[in-house]
């Protein structure tokens, strides 16, 4: 049974709990095999893949820029994407490592195993860089603890690259051109991929600005774009399929509401985008919402929900009236 907040004591007879459904984010995984990009996205990833590039995807939250590894690992064969979720503090190495240097220093201070490899965790690129490379030519004690079957290839996901320091993409050129990186704990030991192993990299960014130029310089680009209506129901029944939606009734008119939020006349300073959209969708067939039946004609529904769709304060009013007044439009 999913669990419901519900303040002021114990439930009473009377009482109705939103029915039990699947968690969203279980109900809003992308099957690989449905993913949908468009001819131009398409076009941009079969161009880095014949060139040797990583592919930089902008692009608004929730238009698919994630997804784009997962589908791109399924559709070459190569398993599950290897991820590394950028953050505000990440250094270049990273992206293919990271070592323990306290938990070293206090082994070698009490007597434990103080070999430097057993610090050492492989990171995304690291790992697929490891996985790529000839185990021949590499010391046996770089794969302890790694299932490897190799070599193989891999997809590699950056995801939200802005998020880290400035100097994070410069610092990781050289690596990411020529698929290599060295690790000083090792004596400096070099890993690298042969040519035809070469992990397929994919970066991701909500801005497309505060990336440097030479790092441009050395990706393909693509920019998806906001979908278009017809673009947005394909995307929210494919994403929601499990809990019954179907073209038009509440999804017609959540669509029809979603969009006027985005209008510039509607002046929300922070834009609902698909995963907001998504959101709400689901949580209003959570609190009992009939896919089939016209939002307008159960309204209650979104008035409890709109929660998903303001992320500022001074927003959440907004949506409210403006829900009110497009429930009354409609109603009219």
């Amino acid at each position: 049974m999913t669990s419901y907040y519900r303040p002021g004591g114990l439930k009473t007879a009377a009482s109705t709990e939103p029915p039990s459904i699947a968690p969203l984010r279980v109900l809003s995984r992308i099957d690989p095999a449905s993913y949908r990009p468009d001819e131009g996205l398409i076009d941009a990833v079969n161009v880095a893949l014949a060139l040797g590039l990583p592919l930089l995807v902008t692009g608004e939250p929730g238009t698919g820029k994630t997804h784009l590894s997962y589908s791109v690992a399924w559709e070459l064969g190569l398993g599950a994407p290897l991820v590394f979720e950028t953050k505000s503090t990440s250094e270049a190495r990273d992206l293919f490592y990271t070592y323990d240097t306290v938990g070293r220093f206090h082994a070698a201070q009490t007597g434990g195993v103080a070999e430097p490899e057993k610090y050492i965790t492989y990171n995304a690129l690291g790992l697929a860089l490891l996985r790529a490379a000839d185990r021949g030519a590499l010391p046996i004690h770089l794969y302890r603890n790694i299932e490897i079957i190799g070599p193989q290839r891999s997809v590699v996901l950056i995801d939200e690259i802005d998020k880290a320091p400035r100097d994070f993409p410069n610092d990781i050129l050289n690596e990411i051109e020529g698929m290599y990186f060295r690790i000083p704990e090792l004596g400096n030991l070099t890993i690298s991929a042969p040519e035809d192993q070469r992990p397929v990299v994919i970066l991701t960014s909500n801005s497309e600005k505060g990336l440097p130029d030479a790092f441009l310089r050395r990706c393909a680009f693509f920019h998806i774009p906001f979908p278009s209506e017809v673009k947005l129901e394909e995307i929210v029944l494919s994403r929601l399929a499990a809990i019954g939606l179907k073209r038009g009734g509440l999804l017609g008119d959540a669509l029809s509401f979603f969009q006027l939020l985005r209008r510039p006349e509607t002046e929300l300073r922070k834009l609902p985008g698909t995963a907001e959209l998504i959101n709400w969708i689901t949580a209003l067939v959570h609190y009992g919402a009939d896919p089939d039946l016209p939002l307008r004609e159960q309204m209650s529904y979104g008035v409890r929900t709109l929660s998903t769709l303001a992320k500022l304060g001074d927003d959440q009013e907004h949506v409210f009236s403006t829900y009110m007044v497009w429930v009354g439009m409609a109603s009219g």
